[in-house]
């Protein structure tokens, strides 16, 4: 079984795939690709919450059985798939999540990267200018919905995946989650990256482990059919500085409007 479990819940098209590839490196740990693993234990708590089986019994034994479970649950599963000491689980739930987790695993350590928001918006568009064969399913010319660069970005900034990643990260900074928290940036990690590797460890209370950032391997595996056009889950071998493109496929003025709105993930 392994000893401790870390969690991973980043923004979107911020790097989290890479991460999950270079701790990977790491004999000592088991890493995931998208995890489903809080979708059961959130599952489970609603039946925990409303079967009367468990109302009708004494309330401290049942949270006791309770919080008995979902601990007990997660190590479980990750016993039945791997031997290595360490797991890290990348879920984007996890960290507003976090009084759920701390409920039944106390002090959870979550890494969180973060990207610039411009660069995250505009890898959308990429994505969506890059795959006119398929429908996207947001643009109807009919009700001129999704027919322009903005449209698109008030699409994708007002639903999932994106635009729930931002707005539970705002509820985490609203509650003081996140202190509790690692926030790695994107662009940091590509630039200087032993720097915030070493971060990671000192976060996760382990000896430093030197990784190749040149070489890496990809061990996760995720379908990204599953996700539409906008699943990307292929790494490069090798982590490098990308420079942002954003005022060229965006527009200046939707870039602003973008580090306007946002100006507070800077402040994580």
């Amino acid at each position: 079984m392994p000893e401790k479990i870390f969690f991973q819940s980043s923004l979107p098209r911020a790097g989290s795939t890479i991460f999950q590839n270079l701790m990977a490196q790491n004999p000592d740990f088991y890493t995931t690709p998208t995890s489903g693993v809080l979708e059961l234990l959130y599952a489970a708590r609603m039946n925990y919450t409303n079967s009367p089986e468990f109302k009708a019994q004494d309330a401290k034994e049942m949270e006791a059985g309770w919080k008995g479970f979902c601990n007990k649950g997660m190590y479980g599963f990750y016993d039945g798939i791997t031997d290595k000491r360490f797991v890290l689980d990348k879920c984007r739930g996890w960290g507003v999540y976090y009084n759920f987790l701390d409920f039944f695993y106390p002090n959870p350590k979550i890494v969180c990267l973060l990207r610039d928001p411009v660069d995250i918006f505009c890898s959308l568009e990429k994505k969506f200018r890059a795959n006119q064969h398929k429908d996207s399913g947001i643009v109807n010319h009919t009700n001129m919905q999704g027919t322009t660069t903005e449209k698109r970005i008030d699409i994708w900034a007002g639903s999932p995946p994106v635009g729930l990643a931002l707005e539970r990260l705002w509820q985490i900074k609203k509650e003081g989650i996140n202190k509790k928290m690692l926030f790695i940036r994107y662009e940091d990690l590509c630039e200087n990256p032993n720097r915030e590797m070493r971060r990671v460890y000192e976060y996760f209370e382990l000896p430093f482990y030197q990784h190749d950032f040149d070489n890496i391997e990809q061990v996760t595996k995720e379908d990204d059919e599953v996700y539409g056009i906008y699943g990307d889950h292929t790494i490069k071998p090798k982590l490098s500085v990308v420079r942002s493109n954003a005022q060229q496929i965006l527009g200046k003025d939707v870039c602003t409007w973008i580090n306007n709105k946002y100006s507070w993930v800077e402040q994580l």
